[in-house]
Parts: structure tokens; sequence; C-alpha cells
């Protein structure tokens, strides 16, 4: 594993045009050049071309058969889309002027044991979207942004809350008293303890408790659930943020939210 590990696609956005076309073409490889890996998920084949997908983007990777030794080139005779592989080899220049990494080591890492959605048809059944995101992902490659978002926007909650001296804590998800909300609960039963519990509809009311232990500032970005209706925007599970401050009114809290949106 002496190959530098620098990913090929962030090598494809550094070079430019000029240094682009500095690159060899394949049949004008030296045979000292350096090599990179390039691994993750096949996306498309195109002959002896693969379109490979990594968390940083897609890349092409150059895979001939003839410079492979035995083993490997059988591991790529049986590759299917979706197959998860490691290549390894120098960068080169395409005749089209593209960049490729050109495998000089190949291997299958994983298989899929399904095939993918149609590639120009994608995924349009909506159910199927929301229940396996998974395949959604595959897919849409544009959702991935979504989550991606989300993480930003979690992040930013948190640091904003904790720059101004809030502290963040967790409650129990299992009370066995229902309340902080009107919602109607899940139920659940604990064995050892032969009781009856809910899910949180809310963290409300263990959050004050810790007001009236002595905390000035607290709160909760943490999972709720309430046992309703589903519809674009309720749902029997969800995240939910939820702070208190001591010393304080609902001017207070309305201040703060206003400057969280803000």
């Amino acid at each position: 594993m002496e190959a530098e590990r620098r990913h090929v696609v962030d090598l494809a956005n550094d070079l430019e045009s000029g240094a682009r076309e500095a690159l060899p073409l394949e049949e004008d490889l030296a045979p000292d050049a350096p090599e990179l890996h390039l691994f993750g998920r096949v996306m498309a084949k195109r002959g002896p071309f693969l379109v490979i997908r990594t968390p940083y983007g897609d890349a092409q990777a150059l895979v001939r058969k003839d410079v492979l030794d035995e083993a490997a080139a059988g591991q790529r005779a049986a590759m299917d889309l979706a197959d998860h592989v490691v290549v390894r080899g120098p960068v080169v220049r395409t005749k089209t002027g593209d960049l490729a990494l050109s495998a000089r080591h190949y291997q299958h890492v994983a298989k899929a044991m399904l095939p993918p959605p149609a590639k120009w048809n994608g995924l349009k059944d909506v159910e199927k979207r929301y229940r396996e995101r998974y395949v959604d992902l595959w897919a849409n490659p544009d959702v991935a942004a979504v989550f991606r978002a989300r993480t930003v926007i979690v992040k930013a909650l948190r640091s904003f809350l904790d720059d101004r001296g809030f502290l963040e804590v967790e409650t129990p998800l299992l009370h066995s008293l229902r309340g902080g909300a009107t919602a109607k609960p899940f139920r659940t039963h604990h064995n050892a303890l032969d009781l009856h519990l809910y899910l949180r509809v809310a963290p409300e009311l263990y959050l004050k408790r810790l007001l009236v232990g002595g905390f000035d500032r607290v709160y909760e970005l943490g999972r709720t659930f309430r046992n309703e209706g589903v519809d674009f925007s309720h749902n029997p599970e969800f995240t939910i943020l939820e702070a208190y401050a001591a010393h304080g009114d609902y001017l207070t809290m309305m201040a703060l939210c206003r400057e969280l949106i803000q």
C-alpha cells in the first residue's frame, strides 16, 4: 500500500487544463509512474471503463483484463453494477481528454445481491423512496444533499446554544407517566420490572426538573414519539429541540428563537 492515497476525484478537481494535457496517454505510460487508490461503488461500465462512485464524487477507471493477474481478471469478469471495488494504478489522459485511473491492481470488495434501479428511469415510486432510503440515495444522488444539509443544521443548532451557555443533556426516552404534551403515546412493557411505560412525547418535564436542580440553561436535541397521524408535517418518530432558561420569561425565549432563526 505504498501508492499515494490521494483521491483521484480530488486530483481531477485540482488539475488545470494545461496539467491535464500533460498527463500521458495509456500507451505512453511509464512503468514506474506513481499510483493512486480508487475505491467505491460501480455505477456504470462501458467496455474496459468503469464509473466508480465515491463519497467525494464519481471517477473513471480503465480496467483492462490483459494487464491484471488471473485472479483479478476473474473478479473483473464477474463484476456487476453496484458492486464495491478497489483499483490501484496511475492516472492517465484518455483520447477524449478525460482523466482515468489505469488499473494495475483490481480487487472485488463486496457483491451487490440485488440489481440497482434502472439508470434512466430512476426510482419513481414515492412509497419505495421513503421506505428504502438507501435505494433512493442510489437512484437519486441529489437526495444526499438533504442528509448533509440536516447534519449542518443540527451542528449549527448545537453551536448556537452552546455559545450562549446552554448545557446539552439527555433525558429518558421511557416514561412511567405520560406527560409533556397532549399527544397519544406509544406504550411498551418493561419485563424485568413488570412495569408499563410510554415512549416520550416530549422531553419537557425532565428538562424542567434539571432547572429545579440548579442548572440555569439546558437543552435537548433528540428523538420523540407520538402515536398519531402521518402526513408531510407529522411523523410518529421525529427529532425535537427543546431549550429552557431560568431567570427569564417567554419574551426571553422569543428573543432566543428570533436570533436562532435569523
